[in-house]
């Protein structure tokens, strides 16, 4: 009987934890909300380095911004009548 009772706290205790299913479902929930706190962090980071900007510059990185997404990725480079009349 004494042996008996001393063998069932282990078996007990051989259940005890978390599963492999549950520990990768804590690490894809971890990763996620590490990638989402990156990108809060660079979204803030982006505003904030706008907000220090004065208006001209402002408008002078809206209007490049604009044109390199007009112009996909890649070279970006004036047309030729833009390179000839301007300035």
């Amino acid at each position: 009987m004494l042996l008996l009772l001393s063998n069932t706290p282990v078996a007990v205790r051989a259940q005890e934890g978390i599963g492999q299913k549950e520990a990768e479902r804590m690490q894809a929930r971890k990763e996620k909300e590490e990638r989402k706190q990156l990108a809060k962090q660079e979204k803030d980071d982006r505003r904030r380095h706008l907000k220090i900007q004065d208006k001209a510059t402002r408008k002078r990185i809206k209007q490049h911004t604009k044109r390199a997404d007009r112009r996909g990725s890649g070279r970006h480079r004036d047309s030729w009548f833009r390179r000839t009349f301007t300035r």
